[in-house]
C-alpha cells in the first residue's frame, strides 16, 4: 500500500511538491507494456477473414450508410435498435483506412488497447496494489473475451472500452480528491460514450452516482446536497456530481446521436427528425425487446457463469484455408474467478475494501441485468462486461494468496492462464486449420461446438 502522502521531510526541492499524493510504486510502465502486448497479439491476422463475419454484416452496412451521409448523398437509417456512437467510430476507421479489413476492425482494435489499459489504471487507483494491477491486466489479455471483440467490428468492445475509461477517472477522483473535479467530469463524459456505444452500459451507468451518492449519506453531512466536505470526493457537493454523473452522461450521450439527424431519405426521413430524440427512443426500445426466433447459440446466464456455452463467430473456408473464431472464456480464470468474488466479498465487507467489493457489485449489477432485460434471446457475449469484473476479483484474490505466502499458486494461475491463452490462440484468432473437423481440437464440452 503506497502512502496517500509524502514524509514530512520530504521537500518540494526533492522532488514531490508538499501535499501532493505520491505514488513511488505506480506500476504505469507496466500498464503501457501489457496494452502494448495486447496490441501486438490482438493484430496478428486483424485483417483475416477478409470478408465481413458475425454481426459484422449489421454494423458495416450502418457504417457505410453513416460514410454515404458524410460525403454528400442520403442514405436510410438502419440498425436502428442499437446507438450510433459504435457505428460512427467504425465508419471513421473505414474513412481513414479505406473499406477493407483493416478499415473495418481498426477502430475495435485501439478501443480493446485503451480498455486494457483503463482497467489497469482503474485496478491501481481502487487497491494501490502494484502486484494485482498487472496480474489484472495478464488475465485480461488472456482472458479471451476482449481479445476476440478487439478483432471484430462490432459495438461491444466500444462499450467496455468506455467503461473501463468511467471506472478509471473515478476511482482516480477518489483517491486523489485534490484532481476530482475534472476526473468527475471525465466519468461523466466516458458515461454517456458507453452508453452511446451500447445499452448493455446502462445497469453499470448507474452506479457512479449511485456509489457517490451511498458514500455521501454514510458521512452524514448535515447539508446533504450542498456539502462538499466528506467522502467519497472531499470538495466537491452531492449538486456538483449530478452534474458530471447525471447531466453531463445524458448530454454526451444525446450528442452521439447527432449523425442520425443527417440519416435518411426524402421518401423516409430520419425518425430522429420525425420523432424526436425522445420519442425515437420508444422505438429503439420496441426493437431491443422484440421477440427472436430460437437461435442455436443462444444461452441462459447460468450457462455463461459455468462457461458451458460458447458462440463460434467464424467457421468456415474462406481467405484459402479453413479458419474459425470461437468465442468462450478461459476455462481456467472463468471458474477460478467465481470463488473469487466469494472471497472478495467476505473480505470486502470484513476489511471495509471497496476496490474488492466494487468488483462484486459491478459483476452482481452487469450480470444481473440479463435476469430482468427484456430480451428472451440472449447469447455468451453478453457476459463480456461481467468477465472484466470476475478477472478483477481474481487479480485481487491472487494478490490476498501471494501476501499469505502462497506466491508459487498465484503465478501458477497467471502462467496456467497464459497456456491455456496460447492452446486456444488459433481459434481465436482465425488461424489457418488443417481441415474442417480441426474445430474438435478446441470444443472440450458439446457447448462449444
Amino acid at each position: 500500500m503506497v502512502e496517500a502522502f509524502p514524509p514530512e521531510n520530504l521537500s518540494p526541492e526533492e522532488g514531490v511538491l508538499a501535499g501532493a499524493p505520491a505514488h513511488p510504486n505506480d506500476p504505469w510502465g507496466w500498464c503501457l507494456l501489457v496494452s502494448a502486448l495486447f496490441t501486438a497479439l490482438a493484430s496478428i491476422r486483424l485483417t483475416t477473414p477478409g470478408i465481413p463475419y458475425f454481426d459484422e454484416i449489421h454494423y458495416l452496412p450502418a457504417a457505410r450508410d453513416l460514410l454515404s451521409v458524410w460525403e454528400g448523398g442520403e442514405a436510410a437509417y438502419r440498425n436502428r435498435e442499437h446507438p450510433l456512437l459504435g457505428k460512427t467510430l467504425i465508419a471513421f476507421g473505414i474513412h481513414v483506412f479505406g473499406d477493407n479489413p483493416l478499415g473495418w476492425r481498426i477502430m475495435s482494435l485501439l478501443a480493446g488497447t485503451l480498455a486494457i489499459g483503463a482497467s489497469m489504471r482503474a485496478m491501481w487507483h481502487a487497491s494501490c496494489d502494484r502486484f494485482a494491477t498487472v496480474a489484472f491486466g495478464g488475465l485480461l489479455v488472456t482472458g479471451f473475451h476482449l481479445l476476440v471483440h478487439t478483432r471484430i467490428a462490432m459495438l461491444d468492445i466500444f462499450m467496455v472500452s468506455f467503461l473501463s475509461m468511467a471506472a478509471w477517472q473515478f476511482a482516480a477522483a477518489i483517491r486523489e480528491p485534490e484532481t476530482g473535479r475534472w476526473r468527475l467530469a471525465l466519468t461523466g463524459i466516458a458515461i454517456g460514450l458507453s452508453l452511446g456505444s451500447k445499452w448493455n452500459a446502462v445497469p453499470l451507468a448507474m452506479v457512479f452516482g449511485l456509489t457517490f451518492l451511498a458514500a455521501r449519506l454514510s458521512a452524514g453531512r448535515r447539508r446533504l446536497v450542498l456539502s462538499r466536505r466528506g467522502a467519497p470526493v472531499p470538495g466537491v457537493s452531492l449538486l456538483e456530481a449530478f452534474l458530471w454523473l447525471g447531466a453531463l452522461p445524458l448530454a454526451v450521450y444525446a450528442l452521439t446521436f447527432a449523425p442520425g439527424y443527417w440519416l435518411g431519405t426524402e421518401l423516409q426521413p430520419s425518425p430522429l427528425v420525425q420523432q424526436g430524440i425522445v420519442a425515437f427512443h420508444a422505438e429503439i426500445l420496441e426493437l431491443q425487446s422484440q421477440v427472436l426466433s430460437p437461435h442455436t447459440y443462444q444461452s441462459t446466464w447460468q450457462q455463461w457463469t459455468l462457461n458451458l456455452r460458447g458462440i463460434w463467430y467464424l467457421y468456415e473456408e474462406v481467405d484459402g484455408a479453413q479458419r474459425g473464431v470461437l468465442l468462450i472464456g478461459n476455462p481456467l480464470t472463468m471458474l477460478l474467478g467465481l470463488p473469487a468474488l466469494v472471497w472478495c466479498l467476505v473480505v470486502g465487507l470484513f476489511r471495509n475494501d471497496w476496490a474488492r467489493l466494487a468488483m462484486v457489485v459491478g459483476y452482481g449489477v452487469s450480470l444481473g441485468f440479463w435476469l430482468i432485460a427484456p430480451k428472451p434471446v440472449q447469447f455468451y457475449y453478453h457476459y463480456v462486461i461481467p468477465s472484466v469484473f470476475l478477472l478483477g476479483a481474481l487479480a485481487l484474490s491472487l494478490s490476498d494468496l501471494r501476501e499469505a505466502g502462497w506466491a508459487k499458486l498465484s503465478y501458477g494461475v497467471l502462467a496456467g492462464s497464459g497456456v491455456l491463452f496460447a492452446v486456444f490462440f488459433p481459434i481465436l484468432t482465425a488461424a489457418a486449420l488443417a481441415d474442417p473437423v480441426s474445430f474438435s481440437n478446441w470444443t472440450w464440452i458439446d457447448g462449444w461446438r
